[in-house]
């Protein structure tokens, strides 16, 4: 039952409870809900689980013997004489029917044992890392999307406001001492160039929305609900849990499938056993069973097992080299997204505060100046534009903090869960 029908549910227990009339809750998409919707049902994230499905299946035949071989045959039918082309006169032709079975070694199996679980390990890891990157991106499209609806309603805001001016521009040309006309073309090129905007925004607003869908399906067209509980960095904690990224996590297992690898190639030296049972009918004769055991001559093992295991153990070193130039990257990018978040932060507070109080300030006295006759409409028009531009920029911030905030999170596996480091 989905996290919708059990609000609804819970709202209609309510009601009834309360001999109210039941409404039902408001159609939306929230924040955490697009994470969950990626997290459980994203194509990449189904895949992913198939494959640990794939490797736990698999581990059930690593310590399984080899299949056995059944062989059915006639020995010793003569070709020429008298009794050439017959499988009855001859003493020495019989009906042969033997079961073999081959027996890999212990120390092979149980590498193989190992490596299979391993591998189940390395899938696993995988999968958590593809639920993670598929809740950030679906957070980085509902935010997208979130920040870009704010900038479209801004300008219609903005529009709105546009025509009001036009209104009573109508009303001060006309009056004596009013405006002139030349204020009324300026207020309909303002309206030009808004329309441009708002279109521009609703392309972006579009764009984000067919993001959004890749992640969700069909929940994209639904309105957004609510506002996104996004994660609080804290710097020296999250830099101290860049070793728990969901990106490093398959390294471990990796590099334990290829050091079982090298103990199956050392197991390889011991050699592998077998054993067949034959029945031999003679249809004229007594029948015999014959028993014969066989066993592989690693002679050669220095030059054949042992570099085989050699090349095993490079691999293993080399996935080791390879997590730690990872985790380095990981840490470099942590540091550099810290910078930048800090970069960020500090231009949002100005804007936010001091650059929108100046902005709207300035409209202020302008407007002012304007309608006392001391200033034109051109400065006004500019003032107001150029605080929309603040606004628009404030906005835009907040959607790149957050954004930052959700990689960040990401990065060290926190998305959407308290952790120390990065919170909701």
């Amino acid at each position: 039952m989905s996290s919708r029908t059990r609000l609804a549910l819970r709202a209609l227990l309510c009601a009834a409870a309360a001999g109210l009339p039941f409404t039902a809750p408001a159609a939306g998409l929230g924040y955490a809900e697009a994470m969950a919707l990626a997290r459980d049902g994203a194509p990449g994230v189904r895949a992913q689980r198939s494959s640990v499905d794939g490797a736990r299946a698999a581990l059930v035949a690593a310590d399984t013997l080899p299949d056995p071989r059944l062989t059915v045959g006639l020995d010793n039918v003569p070709v020429n004489g008298p009794d050439r082309w017959t499988t009855t006169r001859d003493a020495g032709t019989m009906q042969r029917l033997s079961l073999m079975q081959e027996v890999p070694n212990r120390a092979k199996r149980e590498a193989r044992v190992a490596m299979g679980q391993a591998r189940v390990e390395r899938e696993r890891a995988m999968l958590a890392a593809t639920a993670v990157m598929a809740q950030r991106d679906a957070a980085l499209a509902w935010l997208g999307t979130y920040y870009a609806e704010q900038r479209r309603a801004l300008v219609a805001d903005f529009q709105r406001e546009n025509r009001l001016l036009q209104d009573t521009l109508v009303a001060r040309i006309a009056s004596p001492m009013g405006a002139m006309p030349a204020d009324m073309t300026m207020a309909r090129q303002e309206a030009l160039m808004i329309a441009d905007r708002g279109d521009t925004l609703a392309g972006e607003v579009a764009k984000a929305r067919a993001e959004l869908r890749r992640w969700v399906g069909e929940r994209a067209a639904e309105p957004l609900a609510g506002a996104p509980a996004l994660p609080v960095v804290d710097a020296a904690a999250l830099r101290a849990r860049v070793a728990e990224a969901p990106e490093l996590q398959p390294y471990a297992p990796m590099r334990a499938m290829a050091s079982a690898e090298a103990a199956e190639m050392d197991a390889e030296r011991r050699g592998d056993w077998g054993w067949e049972v034959v029945l031999n009918r003679r249809p004229r004769y007594d029948d015999m069973v014959s028993l014969m055991l066989t066993f592989d001559l690693p002679w050669q093992a220095g030059r054949r097992q042992q570099p085989l295991a050699d090349e095993k153990r490079r691999a293993a070193d080399r996935i080791e080299a390879e997590r730690e130039e990872l985790a380095r990257r990981l840490a470099a990018e942590v540091d550099a997204m810290l910078a930048e978040l800090a970069a960020m932060d500090a231009m949002h507070a100005r804007l936010a505060g001091t650059g929108t109080q100046l902005a709207a300030e300035r409209v202020a006295l302008l407007t002012a100046g304007y309608q006392a006759g001391r200033n034109d409409l051109g400065a006004v028009l500019a003032a107001r534009t150029q605080a929309v531009e603040t606004r628009m920029k404030v906005i835009e911030l907040e959607g790149q903090r957050a954004a930052m905030r959700v990689r960040l999170a990401a990065m060290v596996g926190a998305l959407g869960q308290d952790a120390t480091g990065v919170t909701p």
